[in-house]
């Protein structure tokens, strides 16, 4: 037994490291405007950390250097590996990928792992002074998963009994644990990355509104059933109902923006962070950019974005298998509609929704997950007729 078990891991690093059978080259453009958002994030993080950072870390560059340390330079490791394998290679291990995830996802809740670092949502574990946010990993390894799925089941992915009961049953799982940390902004987004693919998958399109609407129910309920995301939802209808309370974070990030203007007040002179905009480095940290580098620059990272999607959908169409489509589409689609939600609730129109700005936000889990994800994009471009 012992002996089979040695055979399974050998043959695991075996098709891991097995050469690329891909026929051309990468899509070069995601490759160029992937590492230009990666190095701008940098850059707008350097700039709007340092107060945050010496007020929480005694320590003006704590931030900066923890970001590329433990996100970037790892990120860049998993990108470049993962852009080299076969994304063919992670059908077999979807399934435990997703399990294992899962597992990390349930850690949150035991006492002395789980941490919330003062935030409302208890998101994060605590590995050997290490923190790792399971939810960015679900993102992928769902993702992953559902690709595989949909590949295997065919045409029987448009019965409701066969494809679309698995489906809601798997969702429900992963939406649970995320309702009791609680983070609903992140459940958000990995609930559009599943929709997306059930959707490019095959899906009955009769099945999705169906949960769509139980989606939109279940958001109502939560958001009735707790007063802070009510709370929530009043500022984004009326943003001067609550100033000095529930509206101050968006009201703060709304003079930042407006303060920037066309071209900003420069870069590193921002005011609102010191100690006006909560999160300046993480979820506001649009805000900054805003005031920094003013409107123009705010639209040519928009634009990079759009762009990403563009190219990203174009590697899509061209993909030969149903796993390649979801999968990129997919990847695309959790990029381009996360950065949608975080400028939108920025900005005033969405409510506040807690989701990292792709790239830019500071968080080592989302970087390596947004990297690697981009890594198997780049990847499956290879593999495109």
């Amino acid at each position: 037994m012992r002996f089979n078990r040695e055979n399974k891991i050998k043959s695991l690093f075996r098709s891991i490291l097995q050469k690329d059978k891909s026929k051309h080259g990468p899509d070069y453009k995601i490759v160029v405007i992937t590492w230009l958002l990666v190095l701008f994030g940098v850059l707008v993080l350097l700039s709007s950390s340092p107060v945050f950072s010496y007020k929480k870390y005694e320590n003006t560059y704590y931030v900066f250097w923890h970001q590329i340390l433990l996100g970037v330079l790892p990120g860049i490791f998993c990108f470049y590996v993962l852009s080299k394998i076969d994304f063919n290679v992670w059908k077999k291990y979807s399934l435990l990928m997703l399990i294992i995830s899962i597992i990390l996802l349930s850690l949150v809740f035991v006492p002395g792992l789980g941490t919330d670092y003062g935030k409302d949502a208890k998101s994060w574990i605590n590995v050997f002074g290490m923190s790792v946010q399971p939810s960015e990993i679900v993102k992928l390894t769902l993702l992953i998963y559902l690709a595989s799925w949909i590949e295997s089941r065919g045409q029987r992915v448009k019965d409701f009994y066969e494809g679309f009961v698995p489906f809601l049953f798997l969702l429900i799982i992963i939406a649970i644990l995320m309702l009791l940390q609680p983070d609903l902004g992140t459940l958000f987004i990995i609930f559009i990355i599943a929709f997306t693919g059930f959707f490019v998958g095959g899906g009955n399109i009769k099945h999705i509104i169906s949960l769509l609407i139980i989606a939109f129910v279940s958001g109502f309920i939560a958001i009735k059933n707790a007063p802070y995301r009510l709370a929530r939802l009043t500022v984004f209808l009326n943003p001067n109902s609550d100033t000095s309370g529930i509206g101050y974070h968006l009201n703060q990030a709304l003079i930042a923006i407006g303060s920037g203007g066309i071209f900003g007040v420069g870069l590193g002179q921002s005011r609102q962070k010191y100690g006006y905009i909560p999160e300046v480095a993480g979820d506001s940290i649009f805000a900054i950019m805003g005031e920094e580098l003013g409107f123009f620059v705010c639209f040519l990272y928009i634009l990079a974005i759009f762009l990403l999607m563009s190219y990203g959908l174009k590697v899509s169409s061209r993909t030969k298998g149903i796993y390649g489509k979801v999968l990129s589409v997919g990847i695309i689609s959790w990029i381009g509609f996360q950065s949608l939600i975080n400028i939108c609730s920025m900005i005033g129109l969405m409510p506040m929704t807690g989701v990292p700005l792709p790239f830019v936000s500071y968080g080592g889990t989302a970087m390596i997950m947004n990297l690697s994800a981009m890594g198997i994009l780049v990847n499956i471009s290879k593999h495109t007729r």
